[in-house]
Parts: structure tokens; C-alpha cells; sequence
């Protein structure tokens, strides 16, 4: 058992401190144009953990392959790949047909990862600009 690399819980808490960002704006949003029920906060906490389990399993996954050679990485990083869209395809299917759910809801989340990945390279900017000064 590999003990996991310290950037990949750097990022993984990175990304989910920006789904938990998103995610509060996301219900206030729903609130604001009094869309807001449980549901969306159950499809929320349902995708919102999805994701967050997807990006730190699949840096994981990236921490396996490191350490084989080309041809083992290759079929690491299928295997993962596959393995994680399938959970991610259960969850969002589990989310769009039970009742308990909210079909808007289960879906926007799965764009969260990557605003914050779009996101990123700005609070590095930031980040490095303030220890310059």
C-alpha cells in the first residue's frame, strides 16, 4: 500500500474547498429564485462528494502510474480512468432518478473541479504576488 503524496491532499483539499465555495453559491442562488428544496441540497452533498472522491482518486491513480514503467502507467491510467467514470456515471444516474433528488442540482456540480482548476493558476498568481512584496 502506497501512502499517498502530500500534493495530492494539497490539491484534493484545494478542490474541495472550492466545490464547498461553488456549492454554497449554488444554493444561493437556488434560494434567491426560490428554487431551493431539499433536494438540492441532497444532489449537491451527493455530487459535490463524488467529485471531490473523483479528483483524489485520480491523483491516486497518476501516483501509481509514476512508478511503472510506460506500458503498466498507460493501462493504470485507463483502468483508473474508467473505474472513476463509471462511480461518477452511477452517482449522477442515482441523482437524476431518485425523487429525493434534484435533477439541476446533481448536474451543475460536475463543472465545480473544473472552475477550480481554472481558477488555480489566478490563486498561485495571487499568492506568489503577495510574497514578493
Amino acid at each position: 500500500m502506497m501512502k499517498t503524496d502530500k500534493t495530492i491532499i494539497k490539491e484534493t483539499k484545494y478542490i474541495a474547498f472550492c466545490v464547498a465555495i461553488l456549492s454554497v453559491l449554488m444554493q444561493a442562488v437556488f434560494l434567491v429564485l426560490r428554487l431551493w428544496s431539499y433536494k438540492v441540497l441532497l444532489s449537491n452533498l451527493l455530487i459535490g462528494a463524488t467529485v471531490i472522491a473523483n479528483f483524489y482518486f485520480m491523483g491516486l491513480g497518476v501516483q501509481k502510474a509514476v512508478a511503472e514503467d510506460e506500458k503498466e502507467a498507460k493501462k493504470t491510467i485507463r483502468t483508473s480512468q474508467s473505474i472513476r467514470t463509471f462511480f461518477v456515471f452511477v452517482m449522477v444516474v442515482i441523482g437524476v432518478t431518485v425523487p429525493c433528488f434534484s435533477i439541476i442540482a446533481t448536474i451543475i456540480p460536475l463543472f465545480f473541479p473544473r472552475v477550480a482548476i481554472a481558477l488555480r493558476p489566478l490563486w498561485k498568481e495571487r499568492k506568489s504576488k503577495e510574497g514578493t512584496e
